[in-house]
């Protein structure tokens, strides 16, 4: 997560879907917000990009190119992460599970985990982490 920064929010560049007139809702097209992938970046790491900071979650969307990772690391809070597109591996506490659109991981806090995405995956490979942080904005 070092390699995001907090100006990478949606909405910035006006394509969050919708708010609620009361704020008590936002729709986020997580495909088009997400950052092109980077098939170039030096440490072979993803794109990132925070898509919202809200009440009790952040959803950060990562696109991966082929070969690229996201090495070993665990976080202070649960997570989920789902596979909008192309085709991931995800290692959480000694398992590997494939990941393909629609399947989503519920991973407890300060649990290793890692995402791979294999040399011969599509270019794009979106991968949507909700970080359940309990936090109020």
């Amino acid at each position: 997560m070092d390699d995001m920064q907090d100006d990478d929010t949606a909405g910035d560049d006006g394509r969050t879907v919708g708010e609620g007139e009361d704020g008590s809702a936002t729709t986020l097209d997580v495909l088009a917000l997400a950052a092109p992938p980077q098939p170039g970046h030096p440490r072979g790491r993803p794109a990132v990009k925070r898509l919202l900071q809200g009440d009790g979650a952040n959803l950060i969307a990562f696109t991966f190119a082929p070969g690229q990772s996201f090495p070993d690391h665990s976080v202070a809070h649960p997570i989920t992460v789902q596979c909008l597109s192309g085709e991931l591996t995800f290692g959480c506490g000694g398992e590997t599970i494939r990941l393909t659109p629609g399947t989503v991981v519920h991973c407890r806090e300060r649990v290793l985990h890692r995402v791979d995405c294999s040399d011969d995956a599509p270019d794009a490979n979106v991968l949507l982490l909700t970080m359940l942080t309990g936090e109020r904005h």
